[in-house]
């Protein structure tokens, strides 16, 4: 593992623990029961109740509703925004909670499997530096399909603790009484999420998230942002290369391709770490790397064309040649 993956899993980590344990210290949960956010402890409420028993005028609760609500709200969509527009998805490569359960299932099932998700239609290439093949172990079966469930049942459980008090929720799960409606969304959050761990990870991810989503739209719009540049000119350099950065990606995108074609990447950078395989044989550098500013523009448009077999070209143009009709020779005709 690079060092540069091991920062991005630190990170994931950080956030991870951070979203589990936000509602407990009430840095930031939204409570039914008081029907106003806490936020670092304290409520955050937007003065209605105030307003309704006439302790506020018109002018004061507009107020609040600006500084407490739009405001807050505006302020948060354009720090998200701002940075997808620069640097792409980080959120979703570097802090989202989800997307790190997406990666930890994925190394499991390709090690059970040797593919990453159960829609791949054939396994990945070897990951052994002789060639010799990589032979699946069905027993991490029996680790990936448990843990799936387990990381359904903490989602759905730290997902009702935003909602309702934690030590309530908590203290009722670990005396086995919680109420009707806590065992119904507990339960009902542990089967959706079960089938959408096992099943549509990274499907969720490129299709299904509006977070993801936006910050795909405000990256795409910046043709100078950073994105994974391919060496075209050096393309012949992945002819033994069995798409080591392709089975790397844990969206199954293709990092070869032009960026429009990478609408959901989340600079995760695996591709690149797994483009060290070319990298051992040709020491001046991999064919994938980050790229920004003119560079990337420049390669909007061009890069990875011929993303899967970059060498084909060649036979392609010598057979287009070999179809032309010969000129004959003067005086041969007739």
């Amino acid at each position: 593992m690079t060092a540069f993956q091991r920062k991005r899993i630190f990170y994931q980590g950080g956030f991870f623990i951070l979203f589990v344990f936000a509602p407990v210290f009430d840095l930031l949960r939204f409570d039914l029961i008081e029907g106003h956010l806490i936020v670092f402890g304290r409520p955050w409420t937007l003065g209605l109740d105030d307003y309704l028993a006439g302790r506020i005028d018109n002018t004061a609760m507009a107020l609040n509703i600006l500084l407490r609500a739009i405001a807050p709200a505006l302020l948060l969509a354009a720090t998200v925004l701002g940075v997808a527009w620069r640097w792409g998805r980080l959120y979703c490569g570097w802090l989202c909670p989800h997307f790190s359960v997406v990666e930890t299932l994925n190394q499991l099932m390709r090690k059970a499997s040797g593919k990453q998700s159960l829609w791949d239609k054939k396994p990945g290439p070897t990951r052994h530096p002789d060639g010799a093949p990589a032979l699946a172990d069905r027993r991490y079966w029996l680790l990936a399909l448990p843990l799936a469930s387990v990381f359904a049942l903490l989602w759905a459980v730290v997902l009702l603790t935003y909602l309702l008090p934690p030590a309530e929720v908590y203290g009722n799960l670990f005396t086995l009484a919680l109420t009707r409606n806590q065992a119904l969304f507990i339960g009902a959050g542990t089967a959706v999420l079960s089938v959408e761990f096992t099943f549509a990870r990274h499907l969720f991810c490129r299709y299904g998230c509006a977070v993801g989503l936006f910050q795909s739209l405000a990256w795409m719009s910046n043709r100078k942002a950073m994105v994974v540049g391919y060496a075209r000119e050096r393309a012949r350099d992945c002819a033994a290369c069995p798409s080591f950065c392709d089975d790397a990606c844990p969206m199954r995108l293709k990092p070869r391709n032009i960026k429009r074609l990478m609408f959901a990447c989340t600079q995760c950078g695996q591709c690149i770490d797994a483009c060290a395989t070319v990298r051992r044989n040709h020491p001046e550098s991999g064919l994938l790397d980050w790229i920004d500013g003119q560079r990337a523009l420049q390669a909007d448009g061009y890069q990875g064309l011929l993303a899967r077999e970059p060498i084909a070209a060649r036979p392609i143009q010598r057979t287009t040649r070999a179809l032309k009709p010969a000129v004959p020779a003067s005086g041969a005709a007739g």
